[in-house]
């Protein structure tokens, strides 16, 4: 019998490699990770009943707050995904100045949602290209829902101004914090361009003592400092003409670090001889001129005023204030409409600045300085903010400094949209409608995001002890309906049209948080490891 032929066994010319893919999940799970428990820390201070945190630095300064961007400033993050979210709510506070919480918490439900997707085996490209078109009709979407505005209409200003310190520690405070940040807003527009604001023309002042009623908009200057009165100095002005300077009035030093040895009187009476003619010779320049106010700049080099030259200033009639800032500098001769004068040689009339009155005013137990009724003054203003402790005076500041932000957003985008998770609802309910015309896996992506968007009305009735699911549910009912302005009215447990009820906001908030969002998430999902470079 034939014996059975052998078959030459094949060679596989196909390599099969084995790709280990469970790192770069396990990055990418626990970059989302990180970034949620951000999210998580700031979502209960969400709302105007929101709660507040109590904030301990390592220096022990105690500081209340329950604005996004102060509690995660002050947070010490170290993951290097949980700092997108920090430097996220400083996007916001730059871009818009209010909805710092807000947009950490939409991030980290966004980021929530791209946790499940992935789970799901979709590739975070694909995820990514889908919260892209989003960000794009969500903006869409917002712009059709908002109600146009006027800057004449003072009163919508103010109602969205007052929606912004609603939520603030100082709230009950918001019917006079309100309207002074909309007067001040609108008294720095500058005509020629409308669209702009510069918050920097706006100085705040913090003065402790007295109650945040005390709070005063000052058309003017106002200084935390006493006037030099060493020399028995006049400490009230009329008619004043000012100057700012930024040279020492005081003997002049050696640019060499060297020691000079008298050995006689006579050569000390001399040389306290020369120091006095050369402080007199400067003094009677200043006079000359018909200077009668002087703001003097701090100065590093050496004293920029000496006891003997307040005393000759004393005795010239001249009102002095001593240790301005150098970064003040710029205000004072905008508001002043005045030159700085860097250099005796330089003191002339036309760089002086003219004002009615400089005062010293007693505020609580200390004093401040005004300057009032100046003359060609510039396009700035003052906000004397006062308060019981350091605690309400900060709060006060950052709430103010808020409520400018919100009013500048109006004037740079001039549109109203409710609030009260309104926007946020009828976005959700849109997209989801959206999500359906879409084929494949981005359809998909859309519906899941669409839904990330209740988190706003979700937490907005949790943190006011309302029940959530029951109110989110007839929200999506009422917006269902037609009804796009209702929102939930925490203050009556209940959803009324939000936008009678006067709780509004600037568009740019709105349409900055989604957009923001949406990038810092998508530059998260595209992280697949972390490279630690020694």
């Amino acid at each position: 019998m034939a014996a059975p032929s052998v078959l030459p066994a094949r060679s596989n010319t196909k390599t099969e490699t084995f790709v280990d893919n469970k790192r770069t999940e396990d990055i990418r799970q626990q970059n989302i990770a990180a970034a949620q428990s951000v999210a998580d820390a700031v979502r209960t201070s969400l709302g105007p009943k929101g709660m507040d945190k109590m904030i301990q630095t390592a220096s022990g300064e105690v500081i209340i707050t329950n604005d996004g961007a102060t509690i995660l400033n002050k947070m010490d993050v170290l993951q290097p995904a949980a700092k997108f979210l920090v430097q996220l709510s400083k996007s916001q506070d730059t871009v818009a100045g209010d909805g710092t919480t807000t947009v950490v918490v939409l991030a980290g439900a966004l980021l929530k949602q791209c946790s499940l997707l992935l789970s799901h085996g979709i590739h975070p490209t694909v995820i990514s290209d889908s919260l892209h078109k989003i960000s794009t009709h969500a903006v869409d979407v917002l712009t059709s829902m908002a109600v146009p505005l006027e800057l004449s209409d003072r009163d919508s200003l103010v109602k969205s101004a007052s929606t912004s310190l609603n939520s603030k520690v100082v709230s009950q405070y918001s019917s006079l914090l309100a309207p002074l940040a909309v007067d001040a807003v609108l008294s720095v527009v500058d005509p020629g361009k409308p669209d702009m604001v510069d918050l920097r023309d706006i100085k705040i002042v913090k003065k402790l003592g007295g109650t945040v009623d005390d709070t005063e908009m000052v058309k003017g200057l106002v200084f935390d400092k006493k006037v030099s009165r060493s020399g028995g100095g006049p400490t009230r002005m009329e008619n004043a003409k000012i100057a700012v300077i930024q040279f020492q009035i005081s003997p002049p030093k050696t640019d060499i670090e060297q020691s000079i040895v008298v050995s006689d009187y006579t050569q000390m009476d001399r040389i306290l001889k020369e120091e006095r003619n050369y402080i007199l010779g400067m003094i009677k320049k200043i006079k000359a001129t018909g200077c009668n106010v002087l703001l003097i700049q701090k100065s590093i080099l050496r004293d920029a005023v000496t006891d003997l030259s307040l005393h000759y200033l004393a005795k010239a009639k001249i009102l002095v204030i001593k240790d301005v800032e150098r970064d003040d500098i710029e205000f004072i001769t905008k508001t002043l409409n005045c030159l700085p004068i860097a250099n005796i040689e330089h003191f002339r009339a036309e760089k002086l600045g003219y004002a009615e009155m400089v005062e010293e005013v007693s505020v609580g137990d200390s004093k401040i300085v005004k300057i009032t009724g100046i003359k060609d003054m510039g396009r700035t203003t003052t906000v004397l903010v006062r308060g019981s402790n350091l605690l309400v005076l900060d709060e006060a500041e950052r709430s103010l400094h808020d409520a400018l932000c919100v009013v500048r957003c109006l004037v740079s985008k001039r549109f109203l949209i409710a609030g009260g998770g309104a926007p946020e609802i009828e976005l959700s309910r849109q997209l989801g409608a959206w999500a359906k015309s879409l084929q494949g896996m981005e359809g998909y992506c859309v519906k899941h995001f669409a839904e990330s968007l209740e988190v706003i009305p979700y937490t907005l009735a949790e943190n006011a002890g309302l029940n959530p699911i029951a109110i989110v549910t007839e929200l999506r009912n009422k917006h269902a309906q037609g009804e796009i302005n209702a929102g939930i009215n925490v203050r009556k447990g209940q959803i009324t049209n939000i936008l009678e009820e006067n709780v509004v906001q600037p568009l740019l908030v709105s349409t900055s948080a989604i957009s923001l969002a949406t990038e810092c998430v998508r530059m998260i999902l595209k992280i697949d490891d972390i490279v630690t470079v020694r």
